[in-house]
């Protein structure tokens, strides 16, 4: 008895000695300091939106215009079409010649990504390496996905995913 009296003494009175604990450098909730309010520079009138960032010119990262080196993926083995409150997302799998594809990308063969004639056509596409070995299909196999949204849903009667060697058609 006399022990847990002297251990929980002990430590009130450590517990009590911390106050001074909470103005010290020591804390790491006080290394930034407190926040202050600041006025923000005028925005732009382009549609901008400012949760993302402005890319900064930098020695370590310059704004270059960025050539996708993907090929067209063999074969589409799936697609699929599910409908959200906003349009669709179009799931898509492909079967590429060897393992190791990569940075797959739907990308659309339209000009704006608009339905032309009422067909929405899409290009599965992939980086994909020549050195890298065969494997199994269920190796190779690669996923993309696209959104549309519903004013371009409703203009859409065909969505179409080509490959290399054949293409998934879906119609309404």
């Amino acid at each position: 008895m006399r022990r847990r009296v002297f251990l929980s003494l002990a430590a009130a009175s450590v517990v009590a000695g911390c106050g001074g604990f909470r103005q010290s450098r020591i804390n790491p909730r006080n290394w930034f300091g407190r926040s202050r309010s600041r006025r923000v520079a005028e925005m732009s009138a382009e549609n901008t939106n400012p949760l993302i960032p402005q890319q900064e010119d930098s020695i370590f990262r310059r704004r270059r215009t960025e050539v996708y080196a993907g090929t067209p993926v063999d074969q589409i083995s799936e697609m699929v079409i599910e409908r959200t409150s906003d349009g669709a997302i179009i799931r898509v799998t492909g079967l590429p010649l060897r393992q190791g594809a990569y940075d797959v990308r739907l990308i659309p063969e339209n000009k704006d990504g608009k339905p032309e004639n009422g067909a929405l056509v899409y290009r599965l596409m992939a980086v994909q390496s020549d050195t890298m070995p065969q494997g199994q299909p269920r190796m190779r196999e690669v996923r993309a996905a696209a959104f549309v949204s519903a004013p371009k849903l409703e203009r859409t009667d065909i969505i179409r995913v080509v490959g290399a060697r054949n293409e998934q058609v879906s119609r309404r």
